[in-house]
């Protein structure tokens, strides 16, 4: 086979994966951008116009990777979805005592609620014509039930009670949903991360005092 032949066919795939590779910065610029201007902001109040002009992406781009501002947020969603539940396995892995995984859940639960707003609470889970809050929905359903096999995994090693039902953590976690819309329960709090915490709290610790 000529040399040069074998140069140019590699000089190919080094701009194709150079394009690939520009290609997903692209799109997770995109998505944390989003990521960043929907906790903040909710969805409405932000444009695609403005998500391009802070990811330093075209609308042409833009367009390529997603039909619309609904999709981009259903991903951005799924995205961080997944995220929680990679880092809640990692978490459950550990030779821990259950104390420190559940500090350590906690503390996972602190992370991704911490910049939060009214907003956006709003916007994806009051809004149903968005069609957001029945895909958030079903994806968290989706993803729980992995996380109850994790649990149900916990209690045979014995890290938690056996007479203790998983499945009430995902029945609480639909009533948390409800709760953090109720304006009534949001004037105790300083803003909806502090109630989450709070809630969280409670589950796990009740009225004991704790660290």
């Amino acid at each position: 086979m000529n040399i040069l032949y074998i140069f140019r066919i590699f000089d190919s795939y080094q701009v194709f994966f150079y394009r690939m590779v520009i290609k997903h910065k692209k799109y997770e610029d995109i998505l944390n951008t989003a990521r960043n201007l929907f906790w903040k902001h909710g969805f409405k109040r932000v444009s695609i116009e403005e998500i391009c002009r802070k990811a330093d992406v075209s609308k042409m781009t833009f367009y390529r990777f997603f039909p619309n501002k609904i999709e981009l947020a259903r991903c951005v969603f799924d995205t961080e979805a997944r995220k929680g539940v990679v880092e809640f396995k990692k978490i459950m892995q550990e030779k821990t005592t259950p104390a420190e995984k559940m500090n350590k859940i906690m503390l996972l639960k602190f992370n991704g609620t911490m910049d939060i707003s009214q907003e956006f609470l709003a916007d994806f889970y009051s809004n149903p014509e968005l069609g957001l809050k029945d895909h958030i929905e079903n994806t968290t359903g989706n993803l729980w039930m992995e996380i109850m096999e994790d649990f149900k995994r916990a209690q045979e090693s014995g890290y938690f009670r056996r007479d203790f039902k998983p499945e009430l953590i995902w029945y609480l976690a639909q009533k948390m949903m409800e709760m953090i819309n109720d304006e009534n329960l949001l004037i105790l709090f300083g803003n909806p991360h502090e109630m989450i915490m709070e809630l969280a709290s409670f589950f796990v610790y009740g009225i004991s005092p704790h660290e």
